[in-house]
């Protein structure tokens, strides 16, 4: 079975803004280059730099729990760890000194308001992801999963909520949760299939308007008897995925 990638996306910022890419080396037990590499604790979270593991994503900004988050607009430079945050106004804020960090923690107290349950502060660990699996994994979406979805709720439902890095077409809906524990090429590279992802309230927040305006937990419950939209996948042998290019399983 064939599919095709029609989109590709990091999350440099956990919570925040997802950014388009077109193509991404994928490193054999790595995530997509620059995906979720900060952080926003929300409150101390016990996160170490020197010994960074899995921490909960309650401990950081995100739209689990803090929809507003989908209200701004950011992008981040993989060069200069320049962060553009838009909004009502737009800020620049460098994540890679102390002074753009400190400028950024300021700026998202005052936006976080009473949702700030202690001090921000922004977090990163070389070679860390702050993802919400305690492993490096992508995460893969089937845009028919996604139609068919918002074909049984009588309305469109916007595949952003669901914030993968691989947006696949070209197959029958939900039949990629049948794909656990399968290997497959995707681009040049090989990947496992771990584990269907189980999914929570933050997918009830619009992307564009940062409302909570569906129950897609609930409803897929309801529909299917189950909470999974999605899988993740282990890279086990590196290569490069371009927009365009197949998931072929072996």
């Amino acid at each position: 079975m064939n599919a095709t990638v029609e989109s590709l996306y990091r999350y440099p910022v956990k919570g925040f803004s997802p950014e388009r890419l077109q193509s991404a080396p994928l490193a054999r037990h790595a995530t997509i280059p620059g995906d979720r590499v900060y952080a926003v604790e929300n409150g101390p979270s016990g996160f170490d730099p020197e010994a960074p593991a899995y921490q909960p994503k309650t401990k950081f900004l995100c739209l689990m729990k803090n929809a507003r988050l989908a209200k701004l607009r950011t992008t981040l430079d993989p060069e200069t760890h320049d962060w553009l945050v838009e909004g009502d106004a737009a800020a620049t804020f460098r994540l890679s000194s102390e002074e753009g960090r400190a400028a950024a923690e300021t700026f998202l107290t005052e936006f976080m308001g009473e949702e700030a349950r202690g001090p921000l502060k922004v977090l990163d660990a070389p070679g860390h992801s702050f993802s919400d699996v305690g492993k490096p994994l992508i995460s893969i979406i089937n845009l028919a999963t996604v139609a068919a979805l918002g074909l049984a709720l009588g309305r469109s439902v916007d595949p952003l909520r669901f914030r993968a890095n691989v947006y696949l077409t070209g197959l029958p809906p939900f039949v990629e949760l049948d794909w656990v524990g399968k290997r497959a090429a995707l681009g040049t590279a090989e990947i496992a299939i771990i584990k269907r992802t189980r999914r929570c309230v933050a997918t009830n927040v619009d992307p564009v308007t940062a409302e909570r305006d569906m129950e897609i937990p609930a409803s897929l419950l309801r529909l299917y008897d189950h909470m999974d939209c999605g899988v993740y996948a282990e890279v086990r042998g590196g290569g490069m995925l371009h927009v365009g290019d197949s998931l072929i399983l072996s």
